[in-house]
């Protein structure tokens, strides 16, 4: 049996695409290098080399590497506001049980590297691409009103206490809490078992 030559299978073939096909994925690639290696690994070089284009190529679709991280802020942040009104949308057709609600906001931080999306936008200070979040935020602060209503008498601010703790405990969870978890011998699952523990003492 005969071998492949090395540099059949190790030379990526450059082939013609769609601007569209392209922008997506290049938005994929530097997707990829911010959640595997952080915001600095987002370099046209990076993406170009990744997806088989010329960094020319990159220039001429998003006009500098700050343009690239731009496009991906965007594309990021929406997929965050869509991931928030998915977690509103089971919680108004669910039970809206504490570990319910949990889950929905920490995969939405968690999924598609959403909590290190907002880490880079944080430390960055341009928190004007949050602004899409926004009305998701709200609607889910709505929601919870709505599901938990029955249960006794709710005030706005103890709900939106409730969603300020659960963000930010998905947010740091999405972060850091791998390590902190293997530091301190905690299985995955322990965030947001504590989380749904104390998440009552908001709520009622």
């Amino acid at each position: 049996m005969s071998i492949p030559d090395e540099a059949t299978i190790t030379v990526p073939k450059r082939r013609r695409r769609a601007p569209d096909e392209l922008r997506r994925e290049a938005l994929v690639s530097a997707r990829r290098l911010l959640i595997d290696s952080g915001p600095t690994a987002i370099t046209l070089k990076a993406v170009g080399d990744d997806i088989g284009v010329t960094h020319a190529n990159l220039i001429h679709h998003f006009g500098s590497a700050a343009g690239l991280q731009s496009a991906l802020m965007e594309s990021m942040v929406r997929d965050l506001a869509d991931a928030l009104d998915a977690a509103v949308a089971q919680l108004r057709s669910d039970t809206g049980a504490p570990r319910a609600l949990v889950d929905a906001v920490f995969d939405a931080f968690d999924q598609g590297g959403a909590g290190r999306l907002a880490a880079w936008i944080a430390l960055s200070g341009d928190l004007q691409h949050l602004e899409p979040v926004r009305a998701a935020v709200q609607d889910l602060v709505a929601a919870i009103v709505e599901k938990f209503a029955a249960e006794g008498e709710q005030t706005e601010s103890r709900v939106t206490s409730a969603v300020l703790f659960i963000a930010l405990c998905a947010f740091g969870d999405a972060v850091i809490g791998a390590p902190l978890r293997d530091m301190l011998g905690r299985d995955e699952d322990s965030g947001r078992k504590i989380v749904a523990r104390l998440l009552p003492s908001f709520l009622y």
